[in-house]
């Protein structure tokens, strides 16, 4: 009999796993840092070369992300299962389910242009109603409208990534559906909401420490951190 499809069950983890999932990135990374480190390159020169050309370059950028995500779950697949990695998994992703992939790209570049197009919105009724006003009140007006938008993007950018977070790995591995997947990625984030809070926090953080040296930090924090997806991914999902 064939096996049951994989149903996108998750289970719930205690807080203090984001630590263990880190430590696990940081163990593939050190088998083999010169893949990482290539492969990290290779990416970056390609989004920034993509994301060069105005509007549609980002937008291209956006829609790509899952499948360069897909590569590295599979080097991580592959470090995980004492295969030895190369850099040309990065590119498993357009290889394999590469069309379900670019939906769960443009499910979440709807996603953030939608957030970004109400901030602007936001910003720009508050600066006009502030103009109109006045000097001292209209400024309020225009901080509550800055203020408002960056609540905005705040609330609602979070259901967008939870939804997004973990889809290229099921859609990846599992093959479920875009949608399926996006719906299994937001009930595990809804699931273990603390646990991943202090994760995104963390990898926040980490970010902005990583740009600091023009962004060199990101040849470490890629790799690490996509090994830290994929255990969290492992712990999370039941049958994974």
């Amino acid at each position: 009999m064939a096996p049951a499809p994989f149903s996108g069950d998750s289970r719930e983890v205690d807080p203090g796993a984001c630590f263990d999932w880190l430590r696990q990135g940081w163990a593939m990374f050190m088998v083999n840092p010169g893949v990482w480190i290539g492969s990290t390159v290779l990416l970056l020169i390609m989004l920034m070369a993509i994301s060069i050309v105005p509007l549609f370059g980002q937008i291209a950028a956006h829609l790509l992300v899952p499948l360069f995500g897909a590569g590295m779950f599979k080097l991580c697949r592959r470090i995980h299962e004492g295969e030895e990695p190369e850099i040309a998994d990065l590119f498993a992703g357009f290889r394999q389910r590469a069309g379900e992939l670019v939906m769960v790209g443009v499910f979440f570049a709807m996603g953030i242009f939608g957030i970004a197009f109400m901030a602007f919105m936001l910003v720009s009724g508050g600066l006009i109603g502030g103009g109109i006003t006045g000097k001292v009140a209209g400024f309020g007006i225009a901080m509550g409208g800055v203020m408002l938008a960056g609540l905005v993007v705040m609330v609602l950018s979070v259901p967008v990534i939870m939804a997004t977070w973990f889809a290229p790995v099921l859609v990846f591995f599992h093959k479920m559906r875009p949608l399926d997947a996006m719906k299994a990625s937001f009930a595990a984030g809804a699931k273990n909401f603390l646990p991943m809070a202090i994760f995104g926090t963390f990898l926040v953080v980490a970010l902005f420490f990583a740009m600091l040296p023009v962004g060199m930090g990101l040849l470490l924090l890629l790799p690490v951190a996509s090994g830290a997806v994929y255990a969290s991914y492992r712990d999370i999902f039941v049958g994974s």
